[in-house]
């Protein structure tokens, strides 16, 4: 009983040394010192710090480092843009699969199986008949648009060039190109950041946006396959392709379709500015269709063996004749314009013959 007696009376007299050693620091203002004491006194069995067991910190990796620094207004602006792609990703694909295989206007029975061929035959009898080339090879002067054998590359390529011309798009692909040391670079670019792709392709517009898109494509599909590749989608079936490609952000219906048509050689209408434009002319789709609706129902309703041919020549001809290009007046001398008078169709008297072969040259690169 005594040792038990004894044992509280030597805590109180320890915390009474404690509590004066405290009431010095105050006196002598040494606040840290006294707020020091003061803990030890609140909790008099934690072990003192020199005989505190040491824990070898865990070495911080460059990821952690970074995300370590970003405040709390800059991960919520990371989330929400987060939230945004994946909204926007979810559209687009919801989109396609309500008109992958059927128009969005069933009841705009344009064009015709029978337009879509007298269309063929007047443009090319003006520019030359357009064939599909055996074999796609990579232009090595020119970004081209879906030209390359190769699923990723054709998929930069079509990058680059959307919202500008053909020159601006390849001065940016041939800067690029030069940057990196060469094309097909993928390690690289991704490695080199958005900033360094960015400089790199400045020349052909829309720069930050592009950069953006391709570094995100890169690292995507790295981290999802282990390769810089999409040749994968040579097997898969065209609506398949066409889910993967726009599940990318930055990529639509339309870039899409340029790669299905060129690079994996399905028939497809990518629909661009020109399509647009000469398809309203004609009368082959509502006129408040947006590209994106134009797409979907030209798709649906202009013949598989009519779709490459169609495409490359209303591009061709969108850019080429005074009457159809962008701000042309009607001048009355495009015969395709007289056939589709004020969108209406009235076929022609007499039969377009069939160009010789002499004339008959393949799409250029």
């Amino acid at each position: 009983m005594a040792a038990s007696a004894a044992a509280p009376l030597r805590r109180s007299a320890r915390n009474v040394k404690k509590e004066a050693a405290v009431e010095t620091k105050i006196r002598s203002g040494d606040k840290q010192a006294a707020s020091h004491a003061i803990k030890r006194s609140a909790s008099p069995n934690l072990p003192k710090r020199p005989n505190a067991k040491k824990v070898k910190a865990e070495p911080v990796s460059p990821s952690a480092k970074h995300i370590s620094t970003i405040s709390a207004r800059d991960l919520g602006s990371i989330k929400t843009e987060t939230a945004k792609a994946d909204i926007l990703k979810e559209r687009k694909l919801k989109s396609f699969s309500a008109f992958s295989k059927k128009s969005p206007y069933p009841d705009f029975a344009r064009p015709t199986a029978e337009e879509c061929r007298a269309a063929h035959k007047i443009l090319a009898k003006r520019h030359g008949e357009r064939l599909r080339p055996e074999e796609v090879v990579a232009p090595t002067n020119a970004a081209g648009c879906g030209d390359s054998p190769s699923v990723l590359d054709a998929l930069v390529r079509t990058i680059l060039s959307q919202n500008t011309s053909n020159k601006n798009s390849t001065r940016a692909k041939l800067s690029m190109d030069e940057e990196y040391g060469g094309s097909d670079k993928w390690e690289e670019i991704a490695n080199g950041g958005q900033a360094r792709l960015e400089k790199s392709i400045q020349t052909g517009g829309l720069a930050a946006t592009k950069s953006k898109v391709i570094i995100g494509i890169l690292q995507h599909t790295k981290a999802k396959y282990g390769v810089y590749s999409l040749d994968h989608l040579f097997e898969a079936s065209d609506e398949d392709a066409m889910k993967e490609m726009i599940s990318f952000q930055g990529v639509g219906p339309k870039t899409a379709s340029c790669v299905l048509l060129f690079c994996l050689q399905r028939p497809s209408f990518a629909v661009d500015t020109h399509v647009h434009r000469i398809t309203g002319l004609l009368g082959w789709r509502p006129a408040a269709a947006g590209r994106e609706e134009t797409q979907a129902h030209l798709d649906a309703v202009v013949p598989d063996e009519e779709k490459y041919p169609l495409h490359v020549l209303f591009v061709t001809h969108g850019r080429q004749c005074e009457e159809c290009k962008a701000g042309g007046g009607n001048a009355k001398t495009c015969e395709l314009r007289r056939v589709f008078k004020n969108g209406r169709f009235t076929p022609p008297r007499k039969t377009i013959k069939d160009e010789d072969d002499g004339n008959i040259k393949k799409e250029e690169d």
